[in-house]
């Protein structure tokens, strides 16, 4: 069964805790803090796999999860780290926040992906030893794994779409230009489901064309199988609209190709606006004036159209030139950017947060805090503002300060470290 879209939900493996413990020897007394850092935990990761094509197999499975990082031990021995855990998907697949919609990663290429990243180890006490604080008896607890719901959905990546009304020929066409054999006969939704085929034009020159289930009217409205799959020719460089110029189904040509059309733009302007040729197959079925006819319209309209007969190969071969030269000019399959998360403003005291004092240093907590930090980059001047303004504006600073905070205090946010000033 061919499925294109799944969802799932995905948690990455929370970071060890950090260890308190103290050097204990023979003959060495007050030897310190020895506690080891906590391991990282696993990140959930993506990977292409070719020896997939559909996302059936998350149909059984919709849970994921990643290994703990193990605690942090005494002789300052770290724990080990979680093993990440690798979902394999089709190319072309592409994973979007489930909650939000955003963008979170296109899988076209080999390159594995980070989806939700293994919470951080927690340090030890031995990050804690300073002159005045020798006896650390705290350690900072590892950070929670990332976890979200996510919505993955297969986008073919092909560089010519062919669409059009069902029993049209467009099975028939990628049948004989390429080694794909989908199922064709004289019925309406022969073709379920998509179909790729490789056209060989000449010695490593060649390009993908995708047959889509054929659209109808009311596509765009989830009437028919159309809807469901013109997401696969969202990449397409180019469309191919196969029109049955003889109207043997009892619709006129003209009313075909604008129907078509139509639908295209309702699903996305976009996509309505990719270069576009207008084959009129079953042509011997036609009139020479029927073919004289929507040629002349198609024309008005800006098209370079075709006369073919696809089952028995006449006039496919211009039309292959003409497929392979406007390529030639064409930019690359699409693929997409993923999308920066958003960076939210606080209420003063909108969200909730701890605040403790031990040994000296004073640690603020929040879960939503993870969240923001983990899209800060303390590298960058801009990013670090951000971060300062969430805290003023959560209310943390104020906080802190009628806790009692004096300059030149330690402040420890997860496993960021900074002295705090007024």
């Amino acid at each position: 069964m061919f499925v294109d879209s799944a969802k799932i939900a995905v948690r990455a493996g929370d970071g060890g805790n950090g260890c308190v413990s103290f050097r204990r020897e023979k003959y060495i007394a007050a030897g310190g803090p020895d506690g080891g850092d906590g391991g990282k935990g696993g990140d959930i990761v993506f990977q292409v796999d070719d020896n997939l094509t559909t996302l059936s197999d998350f149909r059984y499975k919709r849970k994921y999860t990643a290994q703990t990082g193990e605690a942090g031990r005494a002789n300052r021995c770290f724990g080990k780290s979680g093993e990440d855990t690798v979902i394999r998907v089709p190319r072309g697949t592409v994973v979007r926040d489930a909650q939000t919609g955003r963008l979170l990663a296109d899988l076209s290429d080999d390159e594995p992906v980070v989806i939700a990243k293994g919470g951080r180890g927690g340090w030890g006490n031995t990050h804690f030893a300073t002159a005045t604080r020798q006896v650390p008896r705290f350690a900072k607890p590892g950070t929670p794994g990332e976890s979200m719901e996510l919505k993955l959905e297969l986008k073919l990546l092909a560089d010519v779409g062919l669409v059009g009304f069902p029993n049209v020929g467009k099975s028939t066409l990628i049948s004989v230009v390429s080694e794909a054999k989908p199922v064709i006969a004289d019925y309406h939704f022969t073709t379920l489901t998509p179909v790729l085929g490789v056209v060989r034009i000449a010695e490593g020159v060649s390009f993908v064309m995708a047959d889509i289930p054929g659209i109808i009217e009311g596509a765009s409205e989830g009437v028919g199988l159309g809807h469901a799959f013109l997401r696969h020719i969202d990449r397409c460089r180019l469309l191919v609209h196969i029109v049955d110029v003889a109207g043997s189904e009892g619709r006129g040509p003209l009313a075909d190709f604008e129907a078509i059309n139509k639908e295209l733009a309702a699903y996305s302007e976009e996509l309505a606006g990719r270069p576009m040729l207008v084959a009129g197959n079953k042509c011997d079925l036609a009139s020479d004036e029927q073919v004289a006819k929507f040629e002349a319209y198609v024309k008005e309209k800006g098209y370079s159209f075709f006369p073919i007969m696809a089952a028995i190969h006449y006039g496919v071969d211009p039309l292959i030139k003409k497929i392979t030269e406007e390529l030639s000019k064409l930019p690359p399959i699409v693929t997409y950017e993923p999308e920066p998360a958003p960076q939210e403003e606080f209420e003063k005291g909108g969200r909730p947060f701890t605040i403790r004092h031990q040994d000296g240093v004073w640690f603020v907590e929040g879960e939503w805090l993870l969240k923001v930090m983990s899209g800060v980059n303390f590298d960058d001047y801009e990013s670090m503002q951000y971060f300062q303004r969430v805290l003023i504006q959560s209310g943390i600073i104020e906080a802190l300060r009628k806790e009692g905070i004096q300059e030149g205090d330690t402040v420890c946010i997860y496993d960021l470290e900074f002295d705090f000033v007024n």
